[in-house]
This record gives C-alpha cells, sequence and structure tokens, in this order.
C-alpha cells in the first residue's frame, strides 16, 4: 500500500490541487493546463475562442472546450468556462464557481495575451505611428486582463496558505531591459514582471508565493502557421529564420508550471523572473522532444552578445 501510494504521489504530485489557467485557448496557456492536468489537478481553463463563437485572434480550430477535453485526457480534470477577462463580472462568474464546486484556488496562472494579430502589423513602428486605440488595446489584453483576474481570484487562493500565483510574459526581467520592438507590446510584456514583483510583496505574510514565467522561442501553434510548417517539421522554417532552431514547444514551459507547482520548496522562487530553460535544468524535465532548450541565454550570448556558437549549444 505504501509503494502504491508513493507511486501515485509520483505520477500524479497534483492530485487534489485546483487551479485556473486564465487564457488556456491556445499557445503557453494550453500546454500549461495540460502538463497541470498530466499531473493530476483539475484545471478550470478560460478563454474567448469557443466551439460557438470565434474571438478577435480569429483562431476558430482552437478552443477553450479542445483544451479542458486535453486537460481530461491527460489525467486531470479540465472544466472549460469562456471567458472574457476585460470582463470583471465574467470573472467573478468564473471565481464563483471555482468557490463553490472547489472551495478553493492553489494555483492561478494569468496566461492572457491575444495580442498578436496587433502587433504583427504595427512591428518595429514608431509609438506615434501606432494607432492609439491599438496601442492602448494591447494593453488591455495584456496588462488589464492580468489585474482583473488578480484581484479577483486572490482572495480564493490565500483563503489557503502556499498558493501559486505565475505571471506568463514574454522575456526574462535581464532581457527585458533591452526595448522590446514596439512601444506598446515592450509595455505589456515587462508589466507581468513587476506584476509579480508586487504580488510577492503582498502574498509574503499569507504563504503565498507570485512569479513571472517566460518561454523561450515558442513554437506555438500560430507561431508554426506564421512559417508554414508543423511541429512534425518545425526545423524547416529554420531556412527562413535561423534562430528559430532555438525555438521550444509549449510543453517545455507547461512542465515548467507543473514542476513549480508541484515543488514544497516554491517559495524560493517569490518574486523571482524565471524561464523555461532555468527551471528545467533546477528541476530536470525536457522539452518534448527530449532537448533541454535555453533560448534566452543564446539571444544574451549569441544574437546579442556576439559570442561564436550555434542553437545547438543551446539545447
Amino acid at each position: 500500500m505504501t509503494t502504491n501510494t508513493t507511486t501515485q504521489q509520483e505520477n500524479r504530485p497534483l492530485a487534489g490541487t485546483v487551479a485556473l489557467v486564465a487564457g488556456a485557448t491556445r499557445g503557453a496557456g494550453r500546454a500549461i493546463a495540460v502538463q497541470l492536468g498530466a499531473a493530476g489537478a483539475t484545471v478550470y481553463v478560460t478563454g474567448r475562442t469557443t466551439r460557438d463563437r470565434v474571438s478577435e485572434v480569429g483562431r476558430a480550430t482552437e478552443t477553450v472546450e479542445d483544451t479542458a477535453d486535453l486537460v481530461t485526457a491527460a489525467g486531470g480534470r479540465g472544466v472549460a468556462v469562456p471567458t472574457d477577462h476585460l470582463v470583471p463580472d465574467r470573472v467573478r462568474a468564473l471565481v464563483a464557481r471555482i468557490d463553490a464546486e472547489q472551495g478553493r484556488l492553489d494555483v492561478l496562472v494569468n496566461s492572457c495575451w491575444g495580442g498578436d494579430h496587433l502587433l504583427v502589423p504595427t512591428w518595429n513602428a514608431k509609438m506615434w505611428d501606432i494607432d492609439l486605440d491599438t496601442g492602448l488595446h494591447m494593453l488591455d489584453l495584456g496588462v488589464r486582463t492580468h489585474a482583473i483576474t488578480s484581484s479577483i481570484a486572490l482572495p480564493l487562493l490565500v483563503r489557503h496558505p502556499g498558493g501559486l500565483v505565475v505571471e506568463m510574459t514574454d522575456g526574462t526581467a535581464e532581457y527585458n531591459k533591452r526595448f522590446r520592438e514596439q512601444f506598446y507590446f515592450d509595455l505589456a510584456k515587462t508589466a507581468p514582471l513587476r506584476m509579480a514583483f508586487g504580488l510577492a510583496h503582498d502574498l509574503e505574510d499569507v504563504g503565498g508565493t507570485a512569479v513571472a514565467l517566460t518561454p523561450g522561442f515558442l513554437r506555438s501553434e500560430e507561431m508554426l502557421d506564421h512559417f508554414g510548417v508543423r511541429e512534425e517539421n518545425w526545423r524547416d522554417a529554420c531556412a527562413r529564420e535561423p534562430h528559430f532552431a532555438i525555438a521550444e514547444s509549449p510543453v517545455y514551459v507547461g512542465r515548467a508550471v507543473a514542476a513549480l507547482a508541484a515543488d514544497p520548496d516554491r517559495h524560493r522562487w517569490n518574486g523571482q523572473s524565471l524561464n523555461s530553460g532555468q527551471l528545467a535544468r533546477e528541476y530536470g524535465f525536457t522539452d518534448a522532444d527530449g532537448s533541454r532548450p535555453d533560448a534566452w541565454g543564446y539571444f544574451r550570448d549569441v544574437v546579442h552578445g556576439g559570442k561564436d556558437g550555434s542553437a545547438d549549444d543551446y539545447r
């Protein structure tokens, strides 16, 4: 019995854990939800694209219901709750449902974004050449959604000590000292770093932990489509973009969040900026292909630092 129980705890370390992944329709959010489910968690997954309605992103084949099904198939329990995180009353209804059904929330992942369709036409444009409404909407999608969700969900999360908040972003604190190519994108992806820092301060005396987390060069569904490849032949895109050789699948950052959530000593990371490659080295997991890419090290040393090396040296 002891052996069976130990094996179950090792295979399903998050059994009994309740998680909310806000923005789980696709990309990193979807993979995080699935990997939390694979570790045994009950995962509430939200997004704006459903089987009946497509969000402004315009990707009808990726739905919040599909993500919930993937969580359940992975071994957890996926619960789809279509939610626009810019509407506080919708978020209040979501959190009230989690409270009514579970009575607790252990992990909150703020992964809302969905702004790439606004970013691409304005990449490298001067701030004053970007339509103001477009720029402010990027901040709504990448910053306001996170603040609304945390404000409403944290009273439930702090009801029990040990809660974990993960602020998803693009870029580490070190890397984002550089200008991130476009004014509003820079703000949208730097703000979650500071959000994690502030939430870490507020959670300190109630036993909670907050971190910022970034994947590396992410092979999301949208990025694969951009390069005209699939996961099976993703390296074909390196002919067009050589730095894509350091790309990682969404599974990698999903495993990073699952490892954090299962770590009883995770509070040592409180307030820090983390990345998937860093946590892979710490916890020993790999990407789906068995590699362990360190994208931010590659960009720091080779792309911007002029060091002689290749992506293979950082996998």
